[in-house]
């Protein structure tokens, strides 16, 4: 009988569960159909987003400062410092707008969200895996900050020569019809690069094939610097040039593994290529110096880091580890080739080697990408992938950056050439950009 009334009590006590059980799967269903937003993507997010500001300053400046001379370096600082402020303000008021503001264009993402319009602490931006978001304005202060650090990378190719109000007006155009543009074309789901199924995972086109095109042509206008090739241009600390390339590894971290827009297993996998590419490019580029030299330089070792670095920013995502560290020791021995005989068979002073490392770097990560995705060669792409046919597609998104950049900005830098200027005097130039523009300097004896 006790057996009959415990069986009778828990079947009442099952119907009486049954609609709680049937809301709780009603509400577990409407879950799972709705975007969920993750505290921890959230957070990683905004880390992210400071790491890259890390790589601009310090990071970069740092960088570029101790591989000019001395007397240049506060210069180098200053148009770090405020082509990222300049870039800021302008991202907020239409960059964001005409690069991911809805519009269906395969060129821009036209003016739906100028100033922001309509962006709520509650709006949020979908990320890569289905169903999950974070904040709008946490996704729009990431890409803000890969929007200003990509014209400081152009600087060092003409740095100690060029007026400061020239670098800021070149800066402000040059996003605006240049970097905008081919973020939205590589970035965008209605972009032209994006819709042909080129893989880009954190900026190999948007930002270093972009810049180091852009450096390559401002070089080439603007010309050499007073007494290139006869006095000695040797950076004037190798410490501080060090210090900020560690710097921009650690911020790389933003930089790449921030790209996956959610904290998982594919921001492992972009976190380990971007530690064992980066190693895997400062061994070749040294081994290759002592071999050629006899002996290894540590700012070899320091164009090697950075080498990687850019060689990994497409591929990090979708390739294997032991990929990228042949990605990283490849693109290390091509850039050497650039920096040490392609730039002196041409003749160009492109002073810090932006277009031999971001520019040539870019171009092997982007074209590699296509290579070591398959699965066969340790990527992360299926069986029904075909390195021949994605590659194709790689060279085609390569084409498009180099075209679309090296046109615009020539223009561009003849805007500026005939408004505000673009070269200082001779004589500003030998006493120094940092006593000259900027009235004050690094060093007192």
């Amino acid at each position: 009988m006790k057996r009959k009334i415990a069986t009778a009590s828990l079947a009442a006590l099952a119907a009486s569960a049954l609609p709680a059980l049937a809301q709780e799967a009603a509400a577990t269903a409407a879950e799972t159909a709705a975007p969920v937003m993750d505290k921890g993507d959230v957070a990683w997010m905004m880390t992210a987003s400071l790491l890259v500001l890390f790589m601009l300053i310090p990071g970069l400046a740092l960088f570029y400062g101790g591989l000019v001379r001395a007397k240049n370096m506060l210069s180098i600082l200053m148009q770090c410092t405020l082509i990222g402020a300049v870039v800021m303000v302008i991202w907020v008021v239409y960059g964001y707008s005409v690069t991911f503001g809805g519009g269906t264009s395969p060129y821009w993402g036209g003016f739906g969200k100028l100033f922001l319009a309509g962006v709520t602490p509650e709006s949020m931006a979908a990320t890569f895996s289905a169903g999950y978001v974070i904040p709008e304005y946490v996704f729009i202060v990431f890409q803000m900050t890969f929007a200003a650090i990509t014209p400081a990378l152009i600087i060092g190719a003409f740095a100690e020569r060029v007026k400061f109000a020239g670098v800021l007006l070149f800066a402000a155009l040059w996003v605006t019809f240049v970097y905008f543009p081919i973020a939205h074309m590589v970035w965008d789901p209605s972009g032209l690069i994006f819709g042909m199924g080129a893989i880009d995972f954190a900026g190999g086109t948007v930002v270093h094939i972009n810049a180091g095109i852009a450096a390559l042509v401002g070089s080439l206008v603007i010309g050499r610097r007073v007494g290139f090739g006869k006095e000695n241009m040797a950076p004037h600390s190798m410490t501080l040039t060090l210090v900020g390339a560690a710097m921009l590894w650690v911020g790389w971290f933003g930089f790449n593994v921030g790209s996956n827009l959610e904290a998982n297993g594919g921001a492992g996998l972009a976190m380990i290529n971007t530690f064992v590419a980066t190693a895997g490019a400062i061994l070749a580029w040294s081994a290759i110096e002592a071999i050629q030299r006899g002996k290894a330089s540590m700012l070899g070792a320091a164009s090697g880091m950075v080498t990687g670095l850019v060689a990994v920013t497409p591929a990090c995502g979708t390739i294997g580890p032991v990929g990228a560290i042949v990605l990283g020791a490849v693109a290390s021995a091509i850039c050497y080739f650039a920096v040490t005989v392609v730039k002196r068979a041409g003749g160009y002073d492109d002073s810090l080697d932006v277009f031999g490392i971001h520019g040539v770097g870019g171009i092997v990560g982007a074209v590699g990408t296509g290579i070591l995705s398959a699965a066969s060669l340790g990527g992360v792409r299926g069986d029904d992938y075909s390195i021949a046919a994605q590659t194709w597609i790689q060279v085609q998104a390569v084409a498009i950056t180099i075209v679309w950049c090296a046109v615009i900005s020539f223009v561009l830098y003849k805007v500026v050439q005939m408004t505000v200027g673009l070269r200082v005097d001779g004589e500003s130039e030998r006493q120094g950009l940092d006593l000259t523009a900027h009235g004050e300097v690094a060093y007192h004896s």
